[in-house]
């Protein structure tokens, strides 16, 4: 099953990424195809949002992100993160 489709790690990761970047929303108010970072984001994330994130995401999953270019792709929304933690 893609990550995409596990409801419990898309909850895991919104929490992550709200605790990390210290947002005022509630997981359940981010839709999960919705961009986390760039122009559409709902949470309007900042380069050392980012930052942070990245290396929450390596320490909990030990995705590595090197550069802007990856995070984009990576952070696209919750489901495209979901889907490279769980291919």
């Amino acid at each position: 099953m893609p990550g995409s489709e596990n409801k419990e790690l898309k909850l895991e990761l919104k929490t992550l990424i709200i605790e990390t970047c210290r947002k005022k929303v509630e997981p359940g108010d981010l839709r999960d195809d919705v961009p986390i970072i760039g122009e559409g984001s709902a949470l309007e994330l900042d380069s050392l949002d980012v930052l942070e994130l990245s290396g929450a995401l390596l320490s909990k999953y030990g995705i590595r992100i090197m550069d802007s270019k990856d995070a984009f792709r990576i952070m696209k929304s919750i489901n495209a993160l979901a889907d490279v933690i769980e291919p």
